[in-house]
């Protein structure tokens, strides 16, 4: 990135919405920080896995940790970076409702960077966190 300015709530939001799967997550951009974004994905029925309990398939809240800890790193990288590597654990079942995601760079890199997520449920619980390590080299011309 070559201004020290962080990037605004609109531009990063503007970035993420190109991405047809963002789009379907529902996904908006409550705040961003240096090194830090919070997310909100908007609650859909078709991320239930168990009809009869209703709640959230891990793969959803997986890959709302993937993209946070992700984006999370914008305001360093002025763009998404690759994924290298992920970790998610799961605290408890995600009921239906909106989910919040938290982003944190926790180490900066010139070539890999670490950055985690948190998912929040409707009722502000923990339901997913994770770890995720990102290529931030600067991509070649």
């Amino acid at each position: 990135m070559t201004s020290t300015a962080l990037p605004t709530i609109e531009e990063i939001e503007a970035k993420l919405q190109r991405g047809p799967y963002h789009q379907w997550l529902g996904i908006t951009v409550e705040s961003v920080g240096e090194g830090e974004i919070t997310l909100r994905a908007k609650w859909r029925d078709e991320w239930v896995v168990n009809p009869d309990k209703g709640y959230t398939h891990g793969g959803i809240l997986a890959a709302l940790v993937d993209l946070t800890a992700d984006w999370a790193l914008v305001s360093k990288t002025g763009r998404g970076v690759p994924t290298i590597d992920l970790r998610v654990d799961y605290h408890r079942p995600a009921p239906p409702g909106d989910l919040r995601v938290t982003g944190k760079v926790i180490k900066f890199g010139s070539q890999i960077s670490v950055a985690e997520a948190q998912v929040f449920d409707i009722d502000n619980k923990l339901v997913a966190s994770g770890r995720g390590v990102y290529s931030t080299a600067v991509p070649k011309a």
